[in-house]
């Protein structure tokens, strides 16, 4: 029932040469067929790319961490973070009643 059958395919071409007309439809084709051998040259360029990439990705040698400790340039050290009890919170203006629109109108 699904199946595409002869006069489907028919129907699609008469619909394709009244819409195009016969001489756009063969210059129609031949760009699609221009534009799929572009994309299968460039997708066979990116595979070919990954590959090069995926080779020149691996370390030619392992790296080892470093030893001791850091310093700080020129002897320069942090000050310890002040203490949390020090820590006030902003202080918040004084929240102004809610007035009600309706109401308020109703009152002049």
């Amino acid at each position: 029932m699904g199946a595409l059958k002869p006069w489907h395919i028919i129907v699609f071409v008469v619909v394709l040469v009244l819409l195009f007309g016969a001489k756009r439809l063969p210059d129609a084709a031949r760009s699609l067929g221009r534009s799929l051998r572009i994309i299968k040259a460039e997708t066979k360029g990116l595979v070919d790319d990954n590959n090069d990439v995926a080779e020149k990705a691996e370390p030619q040698y392992g790296r080892q961490p470093l030893q001791g400790e850091v310093q700080q340039p020129g002897g320069y050290q942090q000050a310890p973070p002040p203490p949390s009890a020090a820590y006030q919170q902003p202080q918040q203006p004084p929240a102004q009643p809610y007035v009600d629109p309706v109401q308020r109108t109703n009152d002049r």
